[in-house]
Parts: C-alpha cells; structure tokens; sequence
C-alpha cells in the first residue's frame, strides 16, 4: 500500500512539473478585440517587483505549513508524555500489539504528505486551467504591441485572433495568456485553508440522535455524515487547550487574510482580473476541504477499543421487522378475481 502512494505522489509531482517547467502542454491563443479597455492596462513589470513575488509566496506557502505542523506535533507530543497519555493516543500495529511507530512521526508524516500532495494537485489544476482556456492578463496589450494599422483595426468591435497579432517579446506575451485561475490566489489560500479551522466538530450526540431517527440499516450512512461533520483543519484539530477559544480564531482569521491579500494585490496590480482571482480561490479551498474531510482520516491508526464500542453495539442490533399492510385496492382485486372465476 505504501509503494502504491509513493507511485501515486510520483506521478503528481512530475505531472506538475511538465506542467510549469516544460513546453509539452500548449497554451490555447486566445483573440480579442481591437483597442478593447480590459487587457489595456499598464505592464505592472516582471513578477519580482511585484510587492509578493514569486519566490516570497512560494516559500511561505510551503515552509509555514510544515513549520506550523511540526511545532504542533511535537507540543502535542510533548504534552502527552507529561500528562502519561502516551499509551492512549493511535498507534499504527506492525506485528502484533507491542511494535508500533511512534505517534509524534506518523501524525508528521501524515499532515505534511498530504499537504505537499494537495499543493502539488493545486499547481496540477491551476496550470491546466491556464493552459485550456489561455485568458489574457489586463496588461496584455500593453506587451502584445499589436500593429492595428497592419491589423485593419478601424472599428472597436472588429476581433483579431492568432498570434501573428502581436510583436512584443515572445516570452511575456505567454506569460500574459496564462492567468486563469490565479496560481497565486490558489496556492495562499490552500496553504491558509488547511491550515485554518474551517469544520468544527460536532458534539458527540450527532450519532445518537440521527440513529434514533431512522433504522438500523442506515448505521453506516450515519458513521459516515457525522465522521465527516466531525473533521477539522489542522490547527482546530491539534490545539485542543482551554486557553485557545481566542487564539485560534486570531490565527485563523490572520492566515485567511493574508490569503486573501494576495489576491486583492494580484488586481490591483493589474497582474489578474477578479474572475482569475475567484477561481484560484474556489480551487485551493476545494482541494484543502477535500483533503481534510475525505483523506486525511484515511491515515489514521488504531483508536482505543472503547471508542468505538458504541457503534458496535449498534451494528449488532436486532433487525426491525415492519409488518405487512395489504393494500385495499390489492383487496379489492382478489375478491374481483374469485368472483369471477
């Protein structure tokens, strides 16, 4: 299982990279019209100059999570230990019930892998929508340098496609075709979103009252819902402490914001349009959601047997039988039938 994984992260990785260092997927050319005002901003200069460049958004968004993950891990490790709730906490079994991996590398491993698997897919989405739909940045024109005289530009609505159109750097102009979605938008608010608690957990009666509500064949669809009502981001999950009601929320609304900035700087810029913006970020909170709700408790170890006695018991409930009710209509046609007969 684990080879299989590693096959699977493998394959992501190299995916994105064709994707951002190579020429193997061609980006659709996509017209426009003559002297249109959307792509006639000013050129904002090359990514570096921007006031989050580059390489600053790339490093916070994968080195803050990984330092964010370790710190928590190892205090909840840490805690554990002082409070001797060492041997409660989940295990993963290797032969029989005395070898196991220790809980404080298998947590780490788990959040960081999926994280570096989610940021790798985000790259993997964000380029193929740029590749497909080859939208123009609002300074496109301002690189293209188009010659509207050659071109026959003499009314507004007259469209121009193909890229013969433009006589600017090469280069620049297919950077400028590549902008939705916006890959800075998306990777900040993945990164945030996993971050953050978003899902809080629902109290532990969810199971109880929705089972009291419907049969026991639905014991399983109620396991189901209430698991995934009851998943959390990273930092709801982990920072458990009574003194955090107010810290946690801080942080979490500090990473969403700082998420969010980026984006708003992408347009003021003139870097992105707003739509580019909204999609990177429908795509990194959709990934990061689904990460966490339907991935993340993939991973986990064994829990300790009285937690899940509860719904054993329920699982070995009697089945309810329903008595039948003839229909009076049905009735009706029997006694029709042996009239007639």
């Amino acid at each position: 299982m684990l080879y299989f994984q590693m096959v699977i992260m493998a394959g992501t990785v190299m995916l994105a990279y064709y994707f951002e260092y190579t020429d193997t997927f061609t980006v659709n050319v996509q017209g426009f019209f003559c002297y249109e005002g959307s792509y006639r901003k000013p050129y904002p200069g090359p990514e570096d100059s921007s006031a989050v460049p580059p390489a600053l958004l790339y490093a916070l968004a994968a080195g803050v999570p990984v330092l964010v993950i370790i710190i928590g891990e190892t205090a909840v490790f840490c805690l554990q230990l002082a409070t001797r709730d060492f041997e409660n906490q989940e295990k993963t079994i290797l032969t029989g019930d005395c070898c196991y991996i220790n809980p404080l590398v298998r947590r780490t491993i788990r959040f960081l892998g999926i994280y570096a698997f989610g940021l790798f897919a985000t790259d993997i989405f964000v380029n193929a929508g740029q590749v497909v739909t080859g939208n123009l940045a609002p300074h496109f024109l301002a690189l293209c340098k188009p010659n509207y005289t050659a071109l026959g530009c003499q009314q507004f609505t007259q469209f121009i496609s193909g890229a013969h159109a433009c006589t600017g750097n090469p280069d620049l102009i297919m950077r400028a075709r590549k902008t939705f979605p916006s890959k800075e938008a998306a990777l900040s608010v993945y990164a945030a979103t996993y971050l953050t608690g978003l899902l809080r957990r629902k109290t532990g009666g969810c199971e109880r009252k929705l089972i009291n509500k419907i049969g026991v064949l639905e014991v399983f669809v109620v396991q189901l819902v209430c698991k995934c009502a009851g998943d959390k981001m990273y930092i709801t999950n982990t920072i458990k402490a009574r003194g955090t009601r107010l810290a946690k929320p801080v942080l979490c609304l500090g990473l969403m914001c700082l998420a969010f900035l980026t984006g708003i700087n992408r347009v003021a810029e003139y870097r992105n349009h707003w739509s580019d913006v909204i999609a990177g970020f429908i795509i990194g909170i959709s990934i990061a959601v689904f990460l966490v709700v339907c991935v993340v408790n993939n991973f986990r170890g064994r829990q300790p047997e009285h937690e899940n006695s509860h719904m054993d018991n329920l699982a070995q409930m009697p089945m309810i039988s329903i008595p039948r009710v003839e229909s009076p209509l049905e009735k009706n046609h029997i006694t029709a039938f042996a009239e007639v007969t």
